[in-house]
Order: C-alpha cells, then structure tokens, then sequence
C-alpha cells in the first residue's frame, strides 16, 4: 500500500490544484446519477398519476427540467474533468521527467556498467509516465464507485435485502480473474525485461544514424531484422497464451453476472406485476441493478488496477531508491587556489563484474609546466586514469592526490569544475556549434578563444550561420560535421573554459596534419599554467 500511496502523493506535487480539482469532479460525477435515479422513479410515477387522471398531466414538468439540469450539470462536469485530465497529465509526465533524469544523472557511473541496472532502468521508464497517473485514475474509481455504491444499495434494501448479496457474490468470480491476471502479467514482464531490451535494440540499430551506414555496407538489415521478429514472436506468443486463458475465465464470469441479473429482474417485475411496488419504483430499482452492477465492475476494476500498478509502480521506486556511492565528504576541503601536482599513488582498479584489475599498483606524477603523456595499447586502463581523476569511479586501492591530497576530500562539483576533459569517446551535440563548445557556462575563456586554441574557428567560419549554426541531421537546419571537425569542437570545450587540469584522451585521432601542429603548438603554450595529461595509443 505505501508504493501506492507514494505514487498518489507524485501526482498530487505535480500540480496541486488539477488533483483536488479531479477529486471534486470524481465526487460530484458520483452523486449525480443518484440523484437521477431519484427524479426517474419520480418521473415515472408522475407520468403514471397523469395517465389514470389523479393528476395533471403537466405536473411532471418540474421534475423533467430538475432531470435536465442534472443530465447537463453532469455533462460539463464530465468535459472539465477530460481537460483537467489532460492537463494533470502533462504536468505529470514533465515531473516525472524531471525526477527521472535527476537521478540517472546523480547515480554513479559504475551503474551503467551493469546490466541489472538497465533493467532496472528499463522497467522505470516503462512505468514513470503511465503509472502514477493510472493510480489516481484507480483511486478515483474506487472512491467514486463507493459512493455510488452506497446509493444504490440503500435504494436496492428497500425492495428486498438479499438481492444487494447476489449482486455481490456475482462479480467476486470476475474480480478474482482480474487479480490473477494482474499478477501474471506483471511476473512476464519482470522476467522478460531482457527479451523487451534486445527488441529495442534491435529496433535502435535498424532506424538510428549512428548504424545506418554498417547496416547498408555489410547487409546487417536483414540479420537484424530476424532477431527483433524472433524476439517479438516469444513476447507475443507467451503473451498470448495468458490472454486466451484469463479470456476465458472472463467469459465465465460475464455468464455468472448475467445469470443474476436474470433472477433479480425476473423477481422485481413479479412484485410489480402484484402491486408490491409501483412502476416507478421498479423502474428505479432496475436500473439501480443495471447501474450497482456497473458501480461494482468499475471498483472491482479499480482495486484490481491498484493491485496492478502497485505490482509494476514498484519498478519505478526500485529506481528511485538507487544511492550514489561516490559522494562529497560531510566535510569538504577547500581546493587549492593553484594545482602544482597530480599523482597517481598504488592505484589498483576494476571496472564492476570484471574477472581482472584494469590497473594493479599503478602510479603516475603530473606537474605543472609539462605535457605528461600516458601511452599503451588498448585496454591497458589509460582512460581508466582519467575517469578516476574525474571520480567517476574510486580505486579499489591506492588515492589520487591533488597537491597531496586525495580528490576524495574535495567537493565532487568542485573538482569537476577545474578540469576540462576530453573524452576518447565525446558526444556530437545535435545543438548550436556556440553549445557544443559552452552550453551557456560563463567561463573567463570567450567561446571564439576556445574554438580559435583548438583549430575549430575555420570549421565555424564555413558554417552558413557562423557559430550559431545548428550541428548535426537529426533536426532541421542541421549541418553535419566530419569526425575531425567534431573533434576539433570538443576539444575547444574542453578549452573553454580555462580549468587548470586539461585531460585529453586521444585528441588528435581524428584531425588532420596541420590541425595537429597547431594543436601541439597550442598545448606548449597551455603547460606553462595547466597540468595536462595526454593519452596516446603506442
């Protein structure tokens, strides 16, 4: 129940006047058919009285226009409710978005190097859209159905108190189904979360840039398109196989249900017929039937969606209780004003799941005034080093120290904040050349300084827009670059903003001949107030 309430409570901060605004309308599309099935046997028996004579004929016309109002009033309750509803959410999608990538960003990266994680992952994103929003829909339905409910039934005890029982017991069968469907359901999905990622892989492959080209050249297409088919027939056909099987019992259930209706209204009309009851009253408690039994689906769907998404919800809290391991210490640091030393002391690393150490008893000295160059063949942990220096990652064993001082003790921001990085494998931004290099940062380096240091202001000067031009072919208007060009774009983010520990990992791999002698002649100006460390391949 707690996962529940919990995902009641995301709804209502994602915007607190649409929820009350919802429960009130729920509430009052409750009480409104009541107070129909009032003015009908009303109606009715007014009509009646017109008939024999023993009133005027145009008595009943009060009691019309009271129906009137109450069918309109019911109407425009119902057409606020849709656009509060859509209104609510959207503003639930935005906050769950919110949440969501507050903590993907603020988790380690080791998570990522798991696959637990991106099933887990998988199954929250699944859910974070859909579910709490369904929750308040169950709950409104149960709540609203109650108090129908409630209605009907004292209106049901007064022809006789045994039909509110049969009405009961009738439905029971069809909310056991729902419940064993629920649950079903949600143990095939948890268990095939793997199969639902290959097939989004497999989908990713075959309509994404990044593969369009290999998927051409070497003919992949068709090899991956017999693996997602593949994939999707498993799903579909175990899928399938539930839904035919709980069809079934949903049909048997339909039978008990109209097999009580048959009796109850049979028994009704038979008072009727002896003047137990008027014909208003038979009508009123006809259709008091017809509705408690729709008043009783709807809650026995709503606890069952509950039981449902309280099931699937807790995919998404199994997310959000994620927790950082790598954090700031409760008593941070200050940096010092200047850095003089990098040092890599006995550093021993492996990567989460690894069977071997990427790094065993390493140390390695930066200083300013010095281009240290890291080199090696692949897979030899040269990355690894930046990554730890980033505390992207901590060391099994061994400390890297800034001036002597393990970064450990430093705000994880603020360490962050004096390096610029360039990664081996740095991301091409479908953003403005001016974003790729700064995203707004107000650094004391200008964005053309930067592009000038890393040999991209030629690639911006043959951009129809200048730095303003927007990079890449996936929105329109884009400009695509070749790799060398992005390259070029990433290192002068890397420069931009004028951080005292430059990290560069491959950053020539791309670049011409001559972009490469000006990126040297650059670097030899940078050392004399930066420490840089430079990643090479032997």
């Amino acid at each position: 129940m707690s996962s529940l309430w919990q995902a009641l409570m995301l709804v209502r901060r994602s915007d607190k006047p649409s929820f009350w605004r919802r429960v009130l309308y729920v509430l009052l599309q409750s009480l409104l058919p009541l107070a129909n099935l009032c003015l009908l046997k009303l109606l009715v028996d007014s009509v009646a009285a017109g008939v024999s004579g023993t009133q005027s004929p145009v008595a009943f016309l009060p009691i019309l226009l009271a129906m009137v109002g109450v069918f309109l009033l019911n109407r425009i309750v119902a057409a606020l409710d849709g656009v509060n509803g859509d209104y609510l959410s959207q503003r639930l999608i935005d906050y769950m978005s919110d949440i969501m990538q507050r903590q993907a960003a603020r988790l380690d990266l080791s998570y990522y190097d798991t696959p637990s994680y991106h099933d887990t992952f998988h199954r929250a994103q699944q859910e974070a859209g859909l579910r709490p929003i369904q929750i308040l829909n169950n709950f409104m339905a149960v709540g609203g159905a109650l108090v129908s409910i409630v209605g009907v039934t004292a209106m049901l005890l007064s022809a006789s108190w045994w039909i509110v029982p049969v009405m009961v017991v009738a439905v029971l069968p069809s909310f056991i189904v729902r419940l064993h469907k629920a649950r079903s359901i949600y143990s095939f999905r948890r268990s095939n979360t793997q199969t639902y990622r290959r097939t989004s892989y497999y989908n990713h492959l075959l309509t994404s840039r990044e593969a369009a080209k290999e998927m051409r050249v070497f003919r992949l297409a068709p090899h991956f398109r017999r693996l997602f088919v593949e994939s999707r027939s498993q799903l579909v056909g175990r899928l399938l196989r539930i839904s035919r099987r709980l069809g079934m019992a949903d049909i048997l259930c339909a039978v008990v249900e109209a097999t009580a209706m048959l009796a109850i209204v049979y028994l009704l009309a038979r008072q009727a017929f002896g003047g137990a009851i008027t014909v208003g009253t038979f009508v009123m408690l006809f259709e008091a039937f017809r509705r408690g039994q729709g008043y009783l689906s709807s809650l026995v769907a709503g606890v069952a969606g509950l039981y449902d998404n309280r099931l699937f919800v807790s995919n998404l809290f199994e997310f959000l209780r994620l927790e950082p391991t790598i954090l700031s210490p409760d008593e941070p640091l200050p940096l010092p004003k200047t850095i003089e030393t990098v040092e890599f002391r006995d550093i021993t690393f492996r990567y989460p799941d690894m069977q071997r150490d990427v790094l065993c008893h390493y140390n390695l000295t930066a200083r300013v005034g010095e281009v240290t160059r890291i080199e090696g063949e692949n897979g030899y942990g040269k990355s690894t080093l930046v990554k730890l220096l980033l505390r992207l990652y901590d060391p099994q064993q061994g400390s890297v120290l800034l001036n002597g001082i393990d970064i450990r003790r430093f705000r994880l921001d603020e360490l962050r904040r004096i390096m610029g990085v360039l990664f081996q494998d740095f991301v091409r931004y479908n953003c403005t050349a001016a974003e790729n290099i700064s995203f707004g940062d107000t650094a004391p380096h200008s964005v053309e300084d930067a592009a000038r240091q890393a040999g991209a202001d030629k690639v911006i000067d043959r951009l129809p827009h200048g730095i303003d031009t927007q990079l890449g072919r996936v929105f329109d208007g884009g400009q695509e670059l070749s790799m060398g060009q992005w390259q070029r774009l990433a290192l002068a983010r890397a420069l931009q903003s004028d951080a005292p520990l430059l990290l560069l990992d491959e950053p020539v791999a791309w670049i011409d001949v001559n972009a490469r002698e000006q990126f040297f002649a650059t670097l030899e100006q940078l050392k004399q107030h930066k420490i840089i460390l430079l990643i090479n391949h032997a």
